[in-house]
């Protein structure tokens, strides 16, 4: 009689039914070749929980209860449920090290793909969420019935801490809400974050003052997370109520800590996705951006960026859609492959952020994807208007204005000349 060597098959069960405490995620898996399905899937559920590659000697009775099970195999795709004891609550690294960890680098499989994961809500529970959520933001910017509107001073890094300030100051000018640092600026020997943030205090008193409206901006903080404490209290001290953080290189630990931080200072967190690509770009290989979304909303930030469908960066219209229902909903619907149901329960709503190679003349596609309920960061689209960035953005909310009241950027453009003069630079290119 042939001895048995390996356990994988144990933790297959395609008749299993997940209990309400189970975590349960989706996967996109491709065996190697000679691997069959169900010792593929097996060894996805093994490796992420209580398995190793052979049979052991001795096993305590409380494995079994804690095995993950792989069930319901459709295709290439198969989910995966974890008991909730697997799980140490409020612990995002422990979860990512868990679903996310080695089960990538198992020779067994070509292709592994965490799609989405559905957390139950005796697991949410001990995560705070955003601070602030959507209607937070909104009561704070003063901000109602359109997006909150931002910009980054273009290039995205080598202007000085007084060329960024004032290039800030004419962007808040031109009807902007935001002013935000790009991902790879923090502080630099040409433009240093205190003497950014001291300056550009000012000039948001000025530009308060003389328009009227509620000014802010999105200063990234992202560092060693005691300096990044630092800067957060710097900015707190001066009157800001965001902070910036690049949420993926900072990792989960440094954000929830933040999270911490800036909820006792009454601050938001704008999450820049920087680096995210690398994983979620290929689709049948490393994480998608809908979870890193669901993700960074659960521990707690109050906007991250979404993609946009017709900028410059990857990113189709399901992709963008199920970004913005993942941040947005309260419930959750399944929809094709990309999104299991969650309800989020008490975690507050976030804002989807859409940036990257947008302009006044892509506003209308914008607004079509996402609605009112989002944050449209329109940078190197209004700096680039040929009458310089305060025309460029008064250009960017003459087109939102435009759009919410039904009427065709061509029409306004008649009685506005900032308009029209973006719509004859970049009319309604979608920059590759």
């Amino acid at each position: 009689m042939e001895k048995k060597v390996e356990w994988y098959s144990d933790f297959v069960n395609e008749n299993y039914t997940p209990s309400k405490t189970d975590l349960v995620v989706l996967f996109y898996f491709e065996p190697a070749k000679g691997v069959s399905v169900k010792e593929a899937v097996g060894r996805i559920a093994s490796e992420s929980s209580t398995g190793t590659w052979t049979t052991l000697f001795e096993l305590p009775p409380r494995m079994k209860k804690l095995m993950a099970t792989s069930f319901e195999m459709k295709g290439n795709f198969v989910k995966v449920a974890y008991p909730l004891d697997l799980w140490e609550p409020g612990n995002a690294p422990q979860l990512l090290s868990g679903i996310a960890g080695n089960i990538f680098g198992m020779k067994a499989l070509d292709n592994l793909r965490l799609v989405d994961v559905f957390f139950p809500k005796v697991y949410l529970k001990n995560f705070k969420g955003p601070y602030h959520g959507i209607e937070g933001l909104r009561k704070i910017m003063k901000v109602r019935d359109r997006p909150i509107t931002g910009a980054v001073p273009k290039p995205k890094i080598g202007f000085s801490a007084v060329e960024h300030a004032r290039i800030g100051f004419e962007t808040w000018m031109g009807g902007f809400d935001l002013v935000k640092d790009d991902e790879n600026l923090s502080s630099t020997s040409f433009n240093n974050f205190y003497k950014r943030v001291e300056l550009m205090t000012k000039l948001r008193e000025k530009a308060e003052k003389e328009t009227g409206q509620q000014k802010d901006a999105l200063i990234n903080i992202t560092s060693e997370t005691d300096e990044m404490k630092k800067r957060a209290k710097f900015l707190h001290d001066h009157g800001w109520r965001y902070a910036m953080i690049d949420v993926v290189v900072a990792g989960t630990s440094a954000v929830q800590t933040l999270r911490d931080v800036l909820g006792d200072y009454g601050m938001a967190i704008h999450a820049h996705r920087a680096m995210h690509a690398s994983f979620d770009r290929n689709p049948k290989h490393g994480m998608s951006m809908p979870f890193l979304a669901k993700l960074m909303r659960m521990i707690g930030v109050d906007q991250i960026h979404a993609g946009t469908a017709v900028g410059k960066l990857v990113g189709g219209l399901d992709e963008v859609q199920s970004n913005a229902n993942i941040l947005r909903e309260i419930k959750v619907k399944p929809f094709k492959n990309i999104l299991l149901e969650q309800d989020w329960g008490k975690i507050k709503p976030a804002f989807p952020v859409a940036s990257g190679g947008l302009h006044p003349g892509l506003i209308p596609d914008e607004l079509k994807i996402f609605g009112k309920e989002c944050v449209l960061l329109v940078s190197g689209g209004i700096h680039g208007h040929p009458r310089g960035t305060r025309a460029g953005a008064m250009a960017a909310m003459q087109a939102i204005e435009a759009t919410m009241e039904g009427t065709s950027l061509e029409e306004a453009a008649r009685g506005n000349r900032e308009l029209k003069q973006a719509l004859e630079k970049w009319g309604h290119m979608k920059p590759v």
